[in-house]
């Protein structure tokens, strides 16, 4: 039986916030695994949920030899296998009705007159009227070639007051330091007006991410503490169980730095630190997050020394079955220093966060895959409970969990049991699935319904991209003017390395267990 959106309230508040128009999408490297894993299942759970509008189609474009039947079986297996719903077969069929395909490579001339042409017939049949929706899901360096040849042959219309439009989703990374990010902002920018670019990371969608604004701006009792006078310090980790598996030839080019700090770790501290925004729209939101980024303290030479240790995994145990490290993978360069591990602590040099630092860390080949933001609050005076010396309390810590089991949690004390005033610390915790029934919506479903609805809220910004690249950039400097030979190596299934542990410990603090 197809469940609407009034069965799920997770679902049911997408539905009332977001106005998705009728568009085709077009998928470039539509058969690609972001397609396959993500995109199409997300596409589906939508349909299937009553949130996608009446009038929609799916077209993948790529050198791959498929046609329309062939695309929807890869289509039909991406759903089966990556959907968190189960296939519904009345439901796939009126989705596979909307798929389509068009053979062609990115950087063929001839194949962009022959997508615009299928669409035009297309887009009669779905109830369209020519509003359409680029999604790049595709290599960095065929980026401007895909984005150009669209101007070329007529598909990147100038933002009207009415009638069709057309959008563009650009996946990170966006360039792979500060130069490269301008170059692709500005072949952007010659094509598609700021407000038709939607530049995504899809942690922006996850549920417990877009919370954050609730949680401080809703609730009395949280945002009179969050600033310098209250929290001791915040951990911000997203840590990966997984190695670099078939990625190396990418991950050989960026590394942890670039491939996760540059964007996923910098937006989420730029969340979590923002001022209150005025309004809950696009550019007001992103207007707090980007002076947040500009408020990051620059790391000079001896700085990034100091406040930033970069590791790579070594072979190790995984769930007991011993795995090589990361100089044993396959497309490795012999000898390569190439980081899997990046653990820093950085400073918002503004009035609310004055001295208060941010530790970061990611990193892949860790004992579990878990994503979160764990704000420490200041010790309570030495006085009554926390007196001797010999078992001090806990600090209070408000967790708020992105991946997995979505939730938030706060530890405090209370007294045990019995004649003795004893304290014990506890966890009052909130789950998604165990107070609403229902698993979160996947981030893509959210993101690709804010697209289809014009609302930029949770993309990254022209220049907020490139402030984070600005401060990135001095640590590559550095590490590239020190030119190691050799960085430090932690085992495969350990949380980091002891570097990560010093960085913390010198100033009384250690890393959280997530």
């Amino acid at each position: 039986m197809r469940e609407t959106a009034s069965h799920n309230p997770l679902v049911a508040g997408l539905a009332q916030t977001l106005l998705p128009q009728p568009c085709a999408l077009v998928i470039f490297g539509g058969a690609g695994d972001l397609a396959r894993r993500k995109l199409l299942p997300a596409l589906y759970n939508l349909l299937l949920d009553g949130l996608l509008p009446a009038s929609f189609a799916v077209v993948g474009f790529a050198r791959t030899a498929l046609d329309d039947a062939g695309f929807r079986a890869v289509a039909r297996e991406g759903v089966e296998r990556h959907s968190r719903r189960t296939l519904d077969e009345g439901t796939w069929q009126a989705f596979e009705r909307r798929l389509f395909w068009v053979r062609g490579g990115f950087d063929e001339a001839e194949a962009y007159p022959r997508l615009r042409e299928r669409l035009s017939e297309i887009e009669p049949g779905c109830g369209l009227r020519g509003s359409r929706i680029y999604y790049l899901s595709v290599p960095p360096s065929t980026m401007v070639d895909c984005v150009q040849r669209l101007a070329d042959s007529g598909m990147a219309r100038p933002p009207a007051p009415q009638g069709p439009w057309d959008r563009i989703i650009v996946e990170k990374p966006i360039g792979r330091d500060l130069e490269t990010a301008r170059e692709l902002n500005a072949a952007l920018g010659r094509v598609f007006d700021e407000s038709q670019t939607f530049r995504i990371d899809h942690y922006l969608g996850k549920e417990t991410v877009q919370s954050l604004l609730v949680m401080r701006f809703a609730n009395a009792i949280f945002e009179p503490l969050w600033n310098q006078k209250y929290v001791d310090h915040v951990q911000i980790t997203v840590a990966e169980a997984e190695g670099v598996g078939s990625r190396a030839n990418y991950y050989e080019e960026a590394g942890a730095l670039r491939d996760m700090v540059q964007n996923h770790l910098l937006q989420l501290l730029s969340l979590t630190a923002a001022e209150p925004p005025w309004a809950l729209t696009a550019d007001v939101v992103r207007d707090q997050k980007l002076a947040v980024l500009n408020c990051l303290r620059p790391l000079s030479g001896a700085e990034v020394d100091r406040f930033v240790v970069r590791a790579q995994y070594d072979e190790g145990f995984v769930h007991g079955v011993r795995v090589p490290g990361y100089a044993g993978e396959k497309n490795v360069r012999a000898g390569s220093t190439t980081e899997t591990y990046v653990g820093l602590e950085c400073f918002v040099d503004n009035w609310r966060w004055a001295g208060v630092p941010f530790y970061l860390r990611t990193g892949k080949r860790l004992p579990r895959r878990a994503s979160e933001i764990a704000v420490q609050f200041k010790d309570v005076p030495h006085i009554l409970f926390n007196v001797g010396g010999e078992q001090p309390l806990e600090p209070n810590v408000l967790t708020v969990r992105i991946q997995p089991d979505e939730g938030m949690s706060l530890r405090i004390a209370t007294k045990l049991p019995g004649p003795k005033v004893r304290i014990y610390p506890v966890r009052m915790d909130f789950r998604y699935g165990t107070t609403f029934g229902e698993q979160s919506p996947e981030a893509y479903e959210r993101l690709l319904l804010d697209v289809m609805a014009g609302d930029a809220t949770l993309f990254m910004r022209r220049d907020a991209v490139e402030a984070a690249w600005t401060w990135v950039d001095n640590v590559l400097e550095a590490w590239a003017r020190a030119g190691a030979r050799e960085i430090p190596r932690y085992p495969a299934g350990s949380w980091g390395p002891r570097e990560a542990d010093e960085l913390m410990a010198r100033e009384g603090r250690r890393w959280r267990t997530p």
